[in-house]
């Protein structure tokens, strides 16, 4: 009886800690990991892109248009159970160069540029005609094959070029 009602217990206070284990948050450490002594050694004006790699690596991001710019992206994410994480801290090294691939500038950003979505419902909006379900699905219906000859169609035809 004694051993009984000792394995009950047992069993319940393993259950509770189960559970309780299951609904702890949890934290993650996202993207570039942020070694002060390597960023502290980058210096404008003496080193370059090569340098600039061979110290801190590959950036995240590489601007495409403007002045090159590189990106080190590091986050920490914070998650409950059964919710989606969210961005807790966020820094962005940023590392400018000249137009002869030197170090302009180093700088770093923070959760300034963190930008909260919230979409609403499950359809995203588009540019063009808004049709339902039986449209899409029925609406070719006599125009395969037709040529755009169908009344008040062009007399030159329908393709961009007239034909």
């Amino acid at each position: 009886m004694r051993n009984s009602r000792l394995m009950v217990q047992g069993a319940a206070v393993l259950t509770l800690g189960v559970l309780a284990a299951g609904c702890a948050s949890i934290k993650d450490h996202r993207g570039y990991i942020i070694d002060e002594a390597l960023v502290s050694s980058v210096q404008p004006g003496v080193d370059n892109k090569l340098s600039v790699e061979r110290t801190l690596g590959r950036p995240t991001f590489v601007s495409r248009y403007g002045k090159q710019t590189w990106y080190y992206v590091a986050m920490n994410t914070g998650q409950r159970p059964f919710t989606r994480p969210k961005t807790s801290d966020q820094t962005i090294l940023v590392v400018d160069f000249d137009a002869r691939g030197n170090v302009a500038s180093l700088s770093r950003e923070g959760m300034t540029k963190v930008a909260r979505l919230s979409p609403e419902g499950d359809k995203t909006d588009t540019l063009g005609r808004d049709r339902s379900f039986f449209q899409d699905l029925f609406g070719n219906i006599g125009a395969v094959g037709a040529g755009g000859a169908g009344p008040g169609a062009p007399p030159g035809g329908s393709g961009p070029n007239g034909s």
